[in-house]
């Protein structure tokens, strides 16, 4: 038998196909629409009802098609800002009422933090809102670090005077040269090799040998108790001490300071000089050189004519000289311009040691104990093995 086939009917062409097809088209125009309206505008908000609409009523419940409509036509009212008076706006504050002047929503500036506003530096940077914040609530002033009152006075830092910048720069290259290849490797051997005990007394024999040349030169500046400090150093030093090894004037309260003629004739009015370079023997001004010149004939080291003895004794000075510097060494290491590290720092030390006592102790300028210290010395007079009064 043949199989039957089924009962469905099969539309005919111009009968209700295309009514279907509306249909269907118009369904899935709603509900892009719908689609649309909801990514566009966000979460919809319902319309309020018309006037004579029963929202109890179910037979009076909207279309489905009609809500995006609604939704849509209520935030385009809002974002023009066709709003009731008074009535709250989407972030919820009070919309303005232009028939109310007091309500006209205009922000009046803040009088405190327009002051606040003027005191800033042009230079400093922009107060974050965190400061902003904080200043409109307690009424204070925006805090700007550039004009802090509470903050010190700054340093006044002296520029070197250094018109022979060039040469100075080629010579303190090939001082570090020599540095690097023969005092510092010599100074750290002898680290190494000789105990610290011995390094001490060695640099307490050194030191004790430049007392005369400091009392000398106390004098000639104007500072007797100085110099009886360092002749009375000097003999204490000399004889208990064992020919300077050990130092008991320190324990005598014999207070120790480095003076040379070199301070001293910056004492005498020779405040500005310019900085010179010298081969071998480092930073200088050319005061300090004619201050070297001037000290070497007071140099008890000078004194020894056996040249066997004098240079031995002139070269142990200047590796003790090096091992004193080592400290020094790691605040060089990544300078940006080592040449002007050096020569800044040397200069500022140089202005203290010259006027440093000048300032009286009760002076609020005066400066900390560990800066008056002495204990990083200069290539002295006697370490050089040659000057020009050697004749």
């Amino acid at each position: 038998m043949r199989p039957h086939a089924p009962n469905t009917p099969v539309p005919v062409a111009g009968h209700d196909a295309a009514p279907a097809v509306r249909a269907a088209l118009l369904t899935a125009l709603l509900a892009l629409a719908t689609v649309a309206g909801c990514a566009s505008t966000g979460p919809a908000v319902p319309a309020a009802p018309s006037a004579g609409f029963d929202a109890a009523d179910p037979a009076a419940a909207p279309l489905a098609g009609d809500t995006p409509t609604a939704t849509v036509a209520t935030d385009t009212a809002s974002v023009a800002g066709d709003t009731e008076p008074g009535a709250a706006t989407v972030d919820g504050s009070a919309a303005s009422d232009p028939l109310d002047p007091a309500s006209t929503g205009t922000i009046e500036p803040d009088p405190t933090a327009a002051t606040a506003g003027a005191t800033l530096d042009a230079t400093a940077p922009a107060p974050t809102q965190a400061e902003l914040d904080y200043a409109a609530l307690y009424g204070e002033p925006v805090y700007n670090p550039v004009a802090d009152p509470t903050l010190p006075p700054p340093a006044t830092v002296t520029h070197a005077y250094d018109p022979w910048e060039r040469y100075n720069r080629r010579m303190h290259r090939f001082n570090n040269a020599v540095d690097r290849t023969v005092a510092r490797p010599l100074a750290r051997a002898y680290v190494a090799v000789v105990p610290r005990p011995v390094r001490l007394g060695v640099s307490n024999f050194f030191s004790n040998l430049g007392q005369p040349v400091s009392a000398v030169n106390a004098l000639l500046q104007g500072k007797p108790r100085q110099a009886a400090h360092a002749i009375g150093r000097f003999l204490l030093n000399s004889t208990l001490g064992i020919g300077g090894i050990f130092d008991p004037a320190s324990d005598a309260r014999l207070s120790r300071r480095s003076e040379d003629f070199g301070q001293t004739l910056g004492t005498w009015g020779w405040e500005n000089s310019r900085y010179v370079e010298l081969p071998l023997f480092g930073p200088r001004t050319v005061r300090d050189v004619f201050g070297m010149v001037g000290d070497a004939p007071l140099s008890p080291l000078r004194q020894i004519s056996d040249d066997a003895t004098r240079i031995p004794l002139q070269g142990l000075q200047l590796v003790d000289v090096r091992t004193q510097l080592l400290a020094t060494d790691s605040l060089r290491e990544g300078a940006a311009d080592d040449y002007a590290l050096v020569r800044d720092a040397w200069m500022q030390r140089r202005q203290y040691q010259i006027f440093g006592d000048r300032v009286e102790a009760g002076d609020e300028t005066a400066l900390p104990d560990y800066l008056q210290d002495d204990s990083l010395p200069l290539v002295p007079a006697g370490a050089v093995p040659v000057m020009p009064t050697d004749g």
